[in-house]
This record gives structure tokens, sequence and C-alpha cells, in this order.
């Protein structure tokens, strides 16, 4: 069996003119919590709408748990569950009659019902009519319904979006229980790279229908090279004298930044610049944030 519960191969989809998803190559782990990035309108529910069958694509193909999707749609779909936007429900039902008539449809033991309660956090809530629910409550029962049939894989698509910090706070450590507490394996697209570096284990980063970057996250984070940042009197004598000691550094808005180096290092710059007689005013370390690496990576101006 392939090592990858989802796996694509040149994935694309085209409409007409205008290319949607690119030769995309997926690569999702079995235990990983996948975090599809992008801007809105890279693709990224285009892709998704693929993966679910829900849409044919027009080259490339696609394998989950090892097997075509093509060739064995209904076998792979039984295993997965998904929220795509936004849960479709019963407003005048509670949440434990909207749970029986998906339960009915998958044929799942009644037992379920509580048990997905139970994980979403729903159990005191599941015999009021769901249209007195909160949004961060609704999107819960979406997931609740998405995990009736036990899957092996859950695909979210912007599970957060329009959510207060305390209904982000919820779905965020939802998500992350599902691989440790329930076996699952998580691919949830967002186009937030802040709150989605807070739960992924693994990010692929689309940019106009094409995947330009996919790696673990810990491979994302080192990509923000640190700086040793010094705020110091007459900056442009003081950069001459720390280019003197042979170190890499730039002058930007007054300020030396110093190419990351070891702590015996920072301390040497700091008394030849003090032997100089410059006042030091500050020394700290500054990383690029995550936010810049993503903008980076998908053009000025996109919609974060």
């Amino acid at each position: 069996m392939s090592e990858y519960v989802v796996q694509t191969y040149q994935l694309s989809k085209h409409y007409r003119s205008r290319i949607a998803v690119d030769k995309v190559n997926l690569e999702i782990g079995r235990g990983d919590i996948y975090g599809f990035l992008g801007p809105n309108g890279a693709g990224k529910t285009t892709t998704i709408r693929m993966l679910l069958g829900l849409i044919k694509p027009t080259k490339g193909s696609i394998s989950i748990f090892g097997k075509d999707l093509q060739k064995e749609k209904l076998a792979i779909l039984r295993k997965v569950g998904s929220l795509v936007e936004y849960p479709s429900y019963y407003g005048h039902l509670t949440a434990y009659e909207n749970l029986e008539a998906i339960r009915c449809i998958l044929g799942v033991p009644k037992s379920r019902i509580d048990e997905v309660l139970g994980i979403v956090r729903l159990s005191k809530e599941a015999k009021r009519p769901v249209k007195g629910y909160s949004l961060g409550m609704k999107q819960r029962l979406g997931i609740a319904a998405a995990l009736l049939g036990n899957p092996e894989l859950l695909v979210l698509d912007e599970p957060t979006n329009g959510l207060d910090p305390s209904g982000i706070l919820e779905i965020r450590e939802l998500i992350k229980e599902m691989p440790k507490q329930h076996g699952i394996t998580v691919m949830v697209s967002s186009h937030l790279l802040s709150e989605v570096e807070q739960m992924a284990t693994k990010v692929g980063v689309i940019r106009d229908g094409a995947l330009v970057f996919q790696a673990p996250i810990e491979t994302l984070r080192q990509r923000s090279n640190s700086k040793i940042r010094l705020i110091v009197s007459s900056p442009d004598n003081a950069l001459q004298t720390v280019l003197s000691m042979g170190c890499r550094a730039e002058l930007r808005d007054a300020e030396l930044l110093l190419d990351h180096v070891s702590d015996d290092i920072v301390s040497d710059v700091v008394e030849q610049l003090v032997y100089a007689r410059h006042a030091i005013y500050r020394v700290e370390e500054v990383k690029k944030s995550l936010e810049d690496i993503f903008i980076e990576m998908v053009g000025e101006g996109t919609s974060l």
C-alpha cells in the first residue's frame, strides 16, 4: 500500500481557456494535518472538488488510499468525510435529528450519532433546533456529519471562514485532535497562513492553480532567515566597522542588520562598536514571519 493517503499526479482542470488547476502533485501522508494554502481563487476548492469526485479532472490522476479514484470511486469515498464551504442542515430540526437523517443514508449504527456529537462537543446542545446555533456550532455540526461514516480521511474547505476568534480556536483544537485521538488524516484548506501554521504538520501552497511549495511546516519555518538588528548611533560608520570584521551586514531604515551569527560573534560586534564609541540602543533577533514568506510565494496584492 502507498505511504500516501492522497497522491495526485499532474492534476489539472481547465475551463475553456482558463486553467483553474495546473499539474498539481499533492502528497498527503497518513496521520498528516495537511494545510492547503493559497489566496482566494487560487484553485483550492477546485482541487478539493476533484479529490471528492464532484468534478472530473481535465488531465492527471488521483490516488486515495493507494487506489485510483476514477476506478474505485464509491469504495474510496465511503472512507472520506468532507465539509466543503458551509454545511447544509435543516434549521427546524435538532442536531441529533439532522445527523439521524444522514445516518439512515450511510447505514451506520445509531450509537455513532452520540459518538460524533461528543467528538465535536455538541452533546449538551443535541436537542436544540439548529437554527438557534452560532456559526461556530453549525461548523462543528458539519464536521460531526463528516465524521459520521467513520472516515479515514477528513477534507475541510475553509472550515474557519467567517468565525469569531473563539469559534476559530474551537475548530482548530478539534482538527488537531483528529490524527492523535481518532487516527484520521486531515486536509484543511485556508487562505490564512497564521491559522494553518498552528495546526498543520505539512503544507502545500497553491498560486494561480499551480503548487509552488509542499513540505513539512518546519521546512517553511526554516525559510524565515533570522537576522540580528542593532540600533546604534551613526549607523553608516557602524556598518563600516562591522564589515571590517568580516561580517555580512546591511543598513535598512537606519537600522543595522547582521546576518544571523553565533552569540560569541554578536558579543564581539557589540564590543567593537562600543570600542569605536558608538552608543548601542538595542540588539535583537528578528525573523521573517511566515506571512511574509507566504506573500513572497503567492505574490503581492493577494487576499490574505
